[in-house]
């Protein structure tokens, strides 16, 4: 899916017209290089094929990548990188797909992998980030680069706790002094952005648990534990009694998505399985969530004779975006496409691992509209029909190229 508006970039306050737009040439390649991805989708920790292309794509640029030492993502940069200042920017992009199947039957670049998809826009934020370390690869070699700059290509977003943290080990964020990223939002037109000062997602845990009881027969009840009465009263009582003990104001959420009890409809079972989210808007809330979880559900299942095992999955807290790196990207964008090209955005309830950067180093993430103008049918995140708009890729490229040499011009070195 393909549309291509034209923007001509604009002249900052005091400076001419930033370099930097992308090239016709380059935009078909990108495209092309997007497609394949989407035909080619690999899951988390698995992405062999992806990072191969991406590495050699790179290396015919001249530049240097290197692969993190489990085998799948890479780190990249343009320039002389001195780790100590704290003067590069990093441009950060999440590489891996989806456990799901691709269901846009009308779709010549559909995914040829069984049960997996570029459904959450990988495919497109790693487009992005490789068009621009091309572009700002060839403003370095004209002496236009002022800044070095780092590129993140993250495997294994979508697994929690998420690859971010094997990404900081492996030295991402080493000299790093700001970092930016993107994330497609099918709410959003293509051609412009999202951005949000503070939180812009949501924590997010995973819970998983076990109740165990002695069994009988449904004709006594009284005799044993009734496990499945256990496990409904966990499922509806646990999420309120948590939104009783925090600040209703911090979003703190327990779903659940799945239970697993019993067998037979005169037994009732020994054992029983849930498993859902915890979701949070508030970073401090988030921080407590896991003592106020476990507390509620052993309160429960004491109270019905229930044996629990609780295993609380620690995710990533919320992405809070730093004010000054918002400006910057309004900024940027304002440079390539104008005032009108930026809008707010609210905070969502997904969870991101890009967080894990931010507890390190300010940085920000916008909204990358992916929606084909005038389209009002909403392909959502998470699903098997999901697609973008090509033209986003463009837009994020130039948005990019511009941030890097706006904070070149405005950050001391």
């Amino acid at each position: 899916m393909s549309r291509e508006s034209e923007a001509e970039p604009a002249a900052t306050a005091g400076h001419a017209p930033l370099p930097g737009a992308l090239p016709e040439e380059l935009r078909a390649e990108l495209v092309a290089f997007r497609r394949d991805l989407h035909m080619h989708p690999e899951l988390g920790n698995q992405e062999f094929r992806t990072t191969a292309a991406i590495k050699a794509r790179l290396e015919k640029a001249g530049l240097r990548p290197r692969v993190l030492s489990g085998g799948t993502g890479l780190l990249c940069d343009i320039g002389d990188v001195d780790p100590v200042t704290g003067s590069v920017m990093a441009l950060r992009a999440d590489i891996d797909a989806l456990p799901i199947p691709d269901t846009k039957s009308d779709c010549a670049y559909r995914s040829t992998v069984p049960d997996r998809a570029h459904a959450c826009g990988h495919d497109v934020h790693t487009t992005v980030v490789l068009g621009a370390a091309l572009v700002l690869a060839e403003l370095y070699r004209d002496g236009l680069l002022q800044r070095p700059v780092r590129l993140i290509f993250q495997p294994a977003e979508e697994v929690l706790p998420g690859g971010a943290a094997d990404a900081i080990a492996n030295g991402a964020l080493d000299g790093v002094g700001r970092i930016i990223a993107v994330h497609c939002d099918p709410r959003v037109d293509a051609g412009r952005i999202g951005l949000r000062v503070g939180p812009i997602t949501s924590a997010c845990d995973r819970l998983e648990i076990s109740l165990e009881g002695p069994g009988g027969h449904t004709a006594r009840p009284h005799l044993t534990t009734d496990l499945v009465t256990a496990a409904a009263r966990v499922v509806t009582d646990v999420p309120a009694l948590v939104g009783r003990r925090v600040d209703t104001r911090a979003g703190l959420a327990v779903t659940w998505g799945r239970i697993d009890c019993g067998h037979a409809p005169n037994v009732i079972p020994q054992h029983a399985e849930l498993s859902g989210t915890v979701r949070c808007l508030d970073i401090e809330a988030w921080r407590l969530a896991p003592d106020m979880v476990v507390a509620a559900i052993d309160e429960v299942a004491n109270l019905h004779r229930a044996k629990s095992e609780i295993n609380y999955v620690r995710g990533v807290p919320p992405v809070v975006n730093d004010a000054e790196v918002v400006d910057l990207l309004g900024s940027a964008m304002t440079a390539r496409r104008g005032a009108d090209s930026v809008e707010g955005t609210e905070q969502s309830l997904g969870g991101e691992d890009f967080s894990w950067y931010l507890e390190h180093v300010p940085g920000a993430m916008a909204r990358l509209g992916v929606r084909p103008p005038g389209e009002r049918t909403v392909r959502d995140l998470h699903q098997g029909d999901f697609d973008a708009d090509e033209s986003a890729i463009r837009v994020g490229v130039e948005l990019f190229t511009a941030a890097v040499l706006l904070d070149a011009r405005t950050r001391p070195a």
